[in-house]
C-alpha cells in the first residue's frame, strides 16, 4: 500500500457537484492499493499515519500528532499512486489492485485509522470521479509505502 499524506487547513471531496466530505485542520490521505497488499499492510499503514508527528508544537517543531491537535482525516482512494510511467507517455495502472481486492483493504485501512487515532475519518467514494480541494499547510506532503518498512 502506498499513501500520500498532506497536512491541510481544509480539504473536501465533491462528487457530481455535491460536497460529500470535508474536514478542517488535519490530514488528507490518498491511498493506493496493489494486488499483493494484505490486511497487515492496511493495519501497519493506518497505525503509522495515526501516530505521525506532523503538527507544530509551541516551538514550531513538528512534535504533535493528529490526536494532540484534535485534527481530522480525509481519506481518498487513488489507484493512480501505482502508475507505471516506464514506457510511453500514457501511464499503466496494471499494478493497482482490482476493486475486489482493493475495497476490503481500503475499508480496513479506514477502520484501523479510526480506532488507532480516535479521530473523525471522512472519506471519498471508492471508484467515483472525485474532485478534491485542499489547502496544504506548510506545505507538508509525505509519501509512505508499506514495502519500504523493512
Amino acid at each position: 500500500m502506498r499513501a500520500v499524506i498532506q497536512r491541510v487547513l481544509h480539504a473536501s471531496v465533491t462528487i457530481s457537484g455535491q460536497v460529500v466530505s470535508e474536514i478542517g485542520p488535519g490530514l488528507l490521505v490518498f491511498v493506493g492499493i496493489e494486488e499483493p497488499d494484505t490486511m497487515e499492510d492496511a493495519s501497519f499503514l493506518a497505525g503509522k499515519i495515526s501516530r505521525m508527528r506532523l503538527f507544530d508544537d509551541a516551538d514550531h517543531k513538528p512534535n504533535l500528532s493528529i490526536l494532540d491537535v484534535q485534527g481530522e482525516f480525509l481519506v481518498v482512494s487513488q489507484f493512480t499512486l501505482f502508475a507505471s510511467t516506464k514506457k510511453g507517455n500514457r501511464p499503466s495502472y496494471i499494478r493497482a489492485a482490482r476493486p475486489e481486492t482493493a475495497i476490503p483493504l481500503y475499508e480496513e485501512f479506514v477502520r484501523v485509522l479510526k480506532v488507532e487515532s480516535g479521530r473523525p475519518v471522512r472519506t471519498g467514494t471508492f471508484g467515483a470521479d472525485m474532485k478534491v480541494a485542499l489547502v496544504n499547510d506548510g506545505p507538508i506532503t509525505i509519501l509512505i509505502d508499506t514495502k519500504d518498512r523493512e
